[in-house]
């Protein structure tokens, strides 16, 4: 690789000690002479900046995370996501260990783990009205309380049924050990190229959960004579309101999020650690 020239950081104000993780990293990157522009925000993030950087920080949870990619994957960023939340699924960077990480990958000492994105776009008649990315999952629920929906559900040109359910997730395997995992989906390894398709509370208890190749197109139709209204989320941050009829169409974005770890095997030992694996009958397997 070239060398680094500019960096952007997106910075959760919202976490403790964002502020000044982001001045420490941002004189560390000037030291190096790599120009460094910080992004922060609070609660919902305004208009980002633009810029022809070379790499991206997250500064924050993975819900920073999330919303990084959906900026920088596109233009094809690396993302080095720094960890000041609590869960860290994908933001497994610790701050003190960001710069051992940075000069890994500038070194060419490590790639980056290259992680499955979503295209999503509503078609209401004839028109595409909304159009979105997602690194998680893309979820077609209710906009009330235990109200039921019915969706239609096709696999490219094949239909998988119609599902009376609370709603729909659709997730990538970066999104397994998120909403979908606690909606009894499987967990998969984050560099897969698959996605989830896992129903949220089926009438029917035959409506398991999916694992389908991602280089297959769905499309989720909401069906006539709703009683509730019905909403499209994108990674838990981004919502639309759906109408009868409206189509939302699913494929594999082309440009994955390309996030930077010391480590890839991390996610496991994050694994077993968040979701209490660990035991004695575990020592000496390995």
């Amino acid at each position: 690789m070239g060398a680094v020239k500019k960096a952007v950081l997106f910075v959760n104000l919202q976490k403790k000690n964002s502020s000044c993780a982001a001045k420490e990293i941002s004189a560390e990157l000037e030291k190096r002479g790599i120009e460094a522009v910080v992004f922060s925000f609070e609660g919902k993030p305004k208009e980002p900046p633009s810029g022809d950087w070379d790499i991206g920080f997250s500064l924050g949870g993975d819900g920073t995370v999330l919303y990084t990619a959906r900026i920088l994957a596109p233009l094809g960023i690396p993302i080095l996501p720094v960890n000041l939340g609590s869960l860290g699924f994908i933001a497994e960077v610790e701050k003190s260990d960001w710069s051992c990480v940075f000069e890994k990958w500038e070194n060419s000492q490590i790639n980056p783990s290259r992680r499955c994105m979503l295209e999503v776009s509503v078609q209401r008649g004839t028109q595409t009205v909304m159009r979105n990315i997602c690194l998680n999952d893309i979820v077609v629920s209710a906009n009330r309380i235990a109200k039921l929906i019915k969706l239609d559900v096709c696999l490219d040109s094949t239909a998988l049924g119609s599902y009376r359910c609370d709603g729909l997730i659709v997730a990538t395997p970066t999104g397994s050990t998120a909403y979908s995992m606690a909606a009894g989906g499987p967990i998969l390894d984050p560099e897969m190229e698959a996605v989830i398709l896992n129903p949220i509370c089926p009438f029917a208890l035959s409506n398991r959960p999916l694992v389908l190749p991602s280089k297959n197109a769905l499309a989720i139709t909401v069906a006539q004579n709703q009683r509730s209204g019905v909403l499209l989320t994108i990674d838990g941050q981004d919502t639309f309101d759906l109408e009868c009829n409206d189509k939302i169409c699913i494929q594999q974005s082309p440009h994955p999020a390309l996030l930077l770890f010391a480590d890839k095997h991390a996610y496991y030992s994050a694994l077993r650690t968040k979701l209490f694996w660990s035991g004695d009958t575990l020592e000496g397997l390995c």
